[in-house]
């Protein structure tokens, strides 16, 4: 059901509770995991193997998005692939998410429509589907999603998994979105290649499980910061990873990106977050998966992270309250 269905000028309040339900939820499609949808207490759905992949993330207005930079389908679709992202970290097929909104009354009916939008196009984009959740009131718009995945008989790849020998690999962008975001805090609105990379992430979903079959010992969903996630990956394994500045390559765009802005495009792309690439450890031997490329090779335990060799000294990524 599309947005335009929704009575137009109209708020949340006056659409009521059940009705704004009622238009981001009929007329969707579900994958074949969705047992029983939206409009019960709860949801069923099905797993081949009985365990359940979860994860969850909260994105509030001002923090996570801002509706002057991003369109609500833009939002939508960040939130659920942040999520997701998550789930194919370990290694897991998406299957489906749980969708928990609060916003004020007078918010357009049209923004919160335009939400679910973009939600379900994520979603369906990744295999998944929008099974229920929640709608509450409060001072500003607060999204929290929580997903779920199927691991299809393969045990979970953890962060824990990473031993000396191995290789480091990368799976998607890194350093689009914190680019997007600099330009967006200058005023500008393009390029809009960038600015999009910051609006609303494309995660590789389908290598997360691809990289598991390939034999995958640790992944990490790079969420905050190559360098400060591969930190969580490190001392999880009790290993040490170095990375090549070579194998990393700085992508042209970035780079003329960055000369316009005056900024060095290196920073985006080793301590920028939310592009929500996939970063994994796997045997020397390993025949890597397509799309994934070496960035790096896993040293012996209390070495950290470092680039070609040397300690990296500036932040490593974003961290809240800090």
């Amino acid at each position: 059901m599309s947005s335009q269905n929704v009575p137009e000028p109209g708020t949340v309040a006056e659409l009521g509770e059940f009705g704004l339900i009622r238009a981001v939820t009929e007329n969707r499609r579900q994958p074949g995991s969705t047992l029983l949808g939206p409009g019960d207490d709860a949801a069923v759905t099905a797993t081949s193997d009985g365990r359940v992949v979860t994860s969850t993330d909260v994105l509030v207005q001002g923090v996570h998005f801002r509706l002057d930079w991003s369109t609500p389908d833009q939002v939508g679709r960040k939130a659920i692939a942040v999520n997701l992202a998550d789930i194919a970290a370990m290694g897991a097929v998406p299957t489906s998410v749980l969708v928990g909104l609060a916003c004020p009354p007078d918010t357009p009916a049209k923004v919160i429509t335009g939400l679910a939008d973009g939600m379900w196009a994520e979603a369906e984009s990744a295999g998944a589907g929008v099974v229920g959740g929640d709608m509450v009131q409060a001072d500003q718009i607060v999204v929290s999603i929580t997903a779920l995945g199927d691991l299809r008989g393969r045990e979970p790849v953890t962060r824990a998994g990473a031993r000396p020998g191995d290789i480091l690999a990368i799976c998607g962008r890194l350093g689009w979105a914190a680019a997007g975001l600099a330009v967006l805090h200058r005023g500008f609105r393009s390029p809009v290649t960038v600015v999009n990379a910051q609006r609303y992430p494309e995660p590789p979903y389908a290598a997360g499980p691809a990289a598991a079959e390939a034999g995958a010992t640790a992944m990490i969903d790079v969420s905050d910061g190559l360098l400060a996630d591969l930190g969580h990956l490190a001392e999880a394994s009790n290993v040490g990873l170095d990375l090549s500045r070579e194998a990393l390559e700085l992508p042209k765009r970035l780079v003329e990106v960055g000369t316009a802005l005056g900024a060095d495009p290196w920073r985006w792309v080793l301590t920028g977050g939310e592009d929500h690439a996939l970063a994994a450890t796997f045997p020397s031997f390993a025949d890597l998966p397509e799309g994934w490329r070496q960035i790096g090779v896993v040293n012996m335990p209390d070495s950290g992270v470092t680039l070609d060799g040397e300690t990296y000294h500036e932040e490593s990524g974003w961290e809240h309250w800090r």
